[in-house]
């Protein structure tokens, strides 16, 4: 094939490939394949069934949640009952508004008694079959401890009545004559102590100088959909109360208001990190080479390996986060390569074709971009949908960046790019002492890839995937102080398959919480359910209690109450005794979950196998429950930092067996001898950026990790072509310091990224790189005098 054909015919093919790229590019719905969501980070099918209810409750109602602060300051001279009245307006005017929105399925004002009367109401209808099976539970274990000689049912009247004359002395009696009248077993009275520890969290009430006023999205507030249709819902909302009462103002808080600015953010970081990356890459090339305007040819492999790298990974991925192309940025200092590798190699002889060439250099080409690329393939097999992602991104974006190195300089007429001199230096017969100085060198770095290690720590922190927003988060914990929510208390998440065993698992949380915290006060929804055990054994009892209310009215005689004062409860007595048989206790949990709003629609959940009941504590949170108790802490930010460290754990195995097979493939390409000089190189920078990192303090993370794994596989690259000259007793070539400059500036720029882990990324490839290139460089300058052993190798 003469030149000019094979110009035309590499012009179309790489035309083509351009034409087919934009073409799928163009047709991709970017809003609902990338997402800025933490929860796309994480396996939808996480294993882990703590985990999986802390995605669950994060991606459901509870990240839904807004929450609102009307402050109405009072007017000079004004009455008290004035101000209240200007508060009820603002707080009417503005809910209301806010309801109208189908940006908000539900909205509640904390002061409205509803939500918590129309609970009452149902518990007190129902408490014979909620309340009353624990408490026969109860009262059996006594008489069992006990053996008093009375029997059971004249023993349970008389403790009845004493318990009830004893509770009528108390101050806070008064106020429940009534139920009383309807309950001398003190069922509801009891209930109301225990779950006393919610009316002070802010969930049953709020403070009388503000209202206070909760809010639930109609959609996910991780999602666009539930973003600005949110905020258009409250700036109107806002408006209509700033008509009808001018001096009100509005602070409010949502999950929707972080994911929105973050989702900004990123965005905005992505386009300047991309953009300033190819500047520093393309700059650095120009610093480096004799013709500037010659480097832009470097630029469409650059760009054409993002562009595979973006369609291979939408095309193979339903849904992508963003920061999967944030840090694919780096592909601008890694595609480059290949570019230098067929771009500053001087033609063998005059007249050499490019064809020849290619075919010269096609081994260290195919043998550095092959070897990155099966490690990088391995990532496919990780866990984490962030690591799999970043597998298909890079390594479609390194292949395509070898076809377009390919076929870009086929089109070139000269595809020669002279470097500069000090690129382009060549060690002559250095002195002995330089050869010491090297030498020692490489002693020290050996010594701290060694001993620097041991000295890291490693802890993965979930808030560093995000770029923080300290003003939004400042007002988040105003807000949510407002309600309540505060560091002093502890939440608790108790979880099970089923209502059932959901609710078994709350009685033995319970009773390690009251063992490890016994002065501290905790309440439960759940416990207004009786336990499964308790619902099962209630035919039994029911049973043995046949005697029961005439003995309970002969008690109360004695203990001087008027028996015909309980007749609402001997009534309700009679009518429950009549049903043979007891609730079923999923339906009883699913009925008592259908009457809970607002805030308390919280604290509860009864679908199949994802029943849970939450717990709030009076302590501040501390160490995790056991794991018999199936509770977690309802702190999402340390259940996902576990996760992370778990997932950092998987894919350190993964990339050490991926290191593996990447070492093998060198050893099988060039031998032992020469592939394990080839391997120690991107194995020993590695070890010495992670001893650099340990001996300063640095702690690590997951990507860390990650962009260690990366480092390894680009390093790879230098160590094969340097094995090259070596073996021919040729000095560095120009194209590996050129490489490894390029691909530090590029790293160099995620290094100084907003979001944390990217510029642990970032700053961890760029170390690892620089360490390579001097190892490289130190390597020669150590062997320098030395010739090496004839070999047959070909050419660069």
């Amino acid at each position: 094939m003469d030149q000019a054909h094979q110009q035309r015919l590499a012009r179309w093919l790489f035309g083509l490939a351009v034409a087919l790229g934009l073409a799928w590019l163009a047709r991709v719905d970017y809003s609902r394949q990338i997402s800025t969501d933490v929860l796309d980070l994480i396996p939808v099918d996480e294993r882990s069934p703590e985990l999986a209810l802390v995605r669950s409750l994060a991606s459901e109602r509870q990240a839904r949640v807004a929450l609102f602060v009307l402050h109405v300051p009072a007017r000079t001279g004004e009455t008290a009952d004035a101000a209240a009245a200007r508060r009820q307006l603002a707080a009417r005017v503005f809910t209301e508004a806010l309801a109208r929105a189908p940006a908000f399925a539900e909205v509640v004002r904390l002061d409205d008694a509803g939500p918590r009367e129309a609970l009452g109401k149902y518990v007190f209808q129902r408490r014979l079959d909620l309340l009353l099976p624990s408490w026969l539970e109860e009262q059996a274990r006594t008489y069992a401890a006990t053996r008093p000689a009375e029997a059971w049912p004249a023993w349970l009247a008389g403790r009845t009545a004493a318990e009830l004359e004893n509770y009528l002395g108390r101050p806070e009696a008064m106020a429940l004559e009534q139920v009383i009248a309807a309950d001398p077993l003190l069922l509801v009275p009891n209930l109301l102590e225990r779950v006393e520890t919610f009316s002070e969290t802010g969930l049953a009430g709020g403070p009388r100088d503000r209202v206070l006023v909760w809010a639930l999205a109609a959609a996910s507030p991780l999602r666009e959909e539930g973003q600005q249709p949110v905020f258009d819902a409250v700036a109107s909302a806002e408006a209509a109360l700033s008509r009808a009462v001018p001096e009100a103002t509005l602070q409010w808080t949502a999950i929707s208001r972080l994911a929105a600015e973050s989702r900004r953010r990123i965005q905005a970081e992505m386009s300047s990190l991309n953009l300033l990356s190819l500047v520093a890459v393309l700059g650095v090339a120009a610093l480096c080479v004799r013709q500037v305007l010659k480097s832009l040819h470097l630029a469409p492999v650059v760009l054409c390996s993002l562009l595979g790298a973006w369609v291979a990974t939408l095309a193979v991925f339903d849904r992508v986060h963003v920061l999967v192309f944030v840090v694919g940025s780096l592909l601008g200092g890694v595609a480059i390569d290949y570019g230098f590798y067929l771009y500053l190699q001087p033609a063998r002889r005059e007249g050499e074709r490019y064809a020849d060439k290619v075919r010269r250099l096609l081994k260290p080409l195919l043998a550095s971009a092959l070897t990155t690329i099966l490690g990088f393939s391995l990532l496919l097999f990780s866990e984490l949908p962030l690591i799999r992602h970043l597998g298909v991104f890079v390594s479609a974006g390194l292949l395509s960046a070898l076809a377009a190195a390919l076929l870009w300089f086929a089109q070139v007429r000269h595809p020669y790019l002279e470097s500069r001199r000090f690129i382009n230096a060549r060690i002559g017969r250095p002195g002995p002492r330089l050869r010491l100085a090297a030498r020692a060198l490489l002693l020290i770095a050996a010594g701290v890839a060694i001993a620097g290690p041991w000295r890291l720590q490693w802890r993965d922190d979930i808030r560093e995937l995000d770029i923080p927003a300290h003003a939004l988060r400042a007002n988040d914990h105003t807000v949510r102080a407002a309600f309540g929510e505060d560091d002093d208390r502890a939440l608790y998440l108790t979880h099970g398959d089923s209502p059932a065993a959901a609710r078994t698992a709350l009685d033995i949380f319970t009773a390690w919480h009251r063992q490890a915290h016994p002065q501290t006060p905790f309440a439960s929804l759940g416990l207004i359910l009786p336990s499964p055990e308790a619902l099962a054994a209630l035919p039994g009892r029911r049973a043995g209690l046949v005697g029961f209310p005439d003995e309970l009215q002969a008690a109360l005689a004695r203990h001087g109450f008027e028996p015909d004062a309980f007749a609402p409860f001997f009534s309700a007595w009679r009518d429950w005794a009549k049903n043979p048989a007891p609730a079923d206790f999923d339906a009883l949990a699913q009925e008592l979950t259908a009457t809970l709003r607002g805030p308390m629609a919280l604290l509860m959940a009864t679908e199949p196998g994802a029943s849970w009941f939450a717990t709030v504590a009076g302590h501040a949170p501390g160490a995790e429950p056991p794991p018999q108790t199936a509770t977690v802490s309802a702190s999402q930010l340390e259940s996902l930092n576990r996760l992370f460290s778990r997932y950092r754990s998987s894919a350190l195995r993964l990339s050490a067996f991926g290191l593996g097979l990447v070492g093998a493939s060198v050893f099988a390409l060039y031998g032992f001898r020469r592939g394990a000089r080839i391997f120690a190189l991107p194995a020993g920078a590695c070890l010495f950026a992670f001893g650099m990192l340990g001996l300063a303090g640095q702690t690590l993370n997951l990507f860390h990790l990650l962009g260690a794994f990366l480092g390894v596989c680009l390093s790879h690259n230098y160590a094969i072509f340097s094995a090259e000259n070596a073996a021919r007793g040729e000095s560095v070539p120009p194209s590996i310091r050129l490489s490894a400059l390029t691909t530090s500036a590029s790293f160099g720029v995620l290094a100084l990224s907003a979001i944390p882990v990217v510029s642990a990324l970032g700053a961890t490839v760029a170390l690892i790189v620089l360490a390579a290139l001097a190892g490289v460089e130190l390597e020669a300058l150590a062997r320098a005098g030395s010739p090496p052993a004839p070999r047959d190798v070909s050419p660069l």
